[in-house]
């Protein structure tokens, strides 16, 4: 991947969104992009396993999950069914477990920060909602691109 957040964001300036940097890099792959698709859902991580059980056809998974740090909602064995299943990345507004070996798979994670602790399965949640966290927002189809700088949202591909 050959783009650097500074230069989109210099050379679309005004069309281009950029998120607060409050998300903390996890993922083995730094820098990442890709059509955003998204989940809505609170301490229950059933959908995210679902969405990425699918093909990612190099998307980005938006994760809204309300910002709770009490439990994580991606941990080793999603993010595997994520890169196995094509996904660029995922972007959660809260938690991940298992950091190391995330940080060993090819796949660009975003995240609030790290808790051992396990969601619960209760099956709740929405998909394909447009989200806002981070003074960002996630619109699915529009175009996700993270890297070592930041992230930027933009509703056309831009790179």
């Amino acid at each position: 991947m050959q783009f650097m957040t500074t230069d989109l964001y210099d050379a679309h300036e005004g069309q281009v969104n950029v998120a607060t940097p409050l998300l903390q890099r996890y993922g083995g792959r730094a820098r990442f992009s890709g059509q955003i698709a998204t989940v809505k859902l609170f301490e229950d991580n059933t959908l995210v396993r679902e969405v990425l059980g699918t093909p990612g056809e190099g998307k980005v998974l938006v994760v809204d999950g309300g910002g709770s740090l009490r439990c994580a909602l991606m941990g080793d064995q999603i993010a595997e069914l994520a890169v196995k299943n094509g996904w660029e990345g995922v972007v959660i507004w809260g938690c991940i477990r298992d950091s190391v070996a995330i940080a060993a798979l090819d796949l660009g994670v975003r995240a609030l920060a790290t808790n051992p602790k396990k969601s619960v399965k209760r099956g709740e949640g929405q998909q394909g909602l447009a989200v806002r966290f981070v003074d960002v927002d996630f619109t699915p189809g529009h175009w996700l691109y993270a890297d070592e700088d930041g992230v930027l949202v933009s509703p056309t591909r831009i790179a």
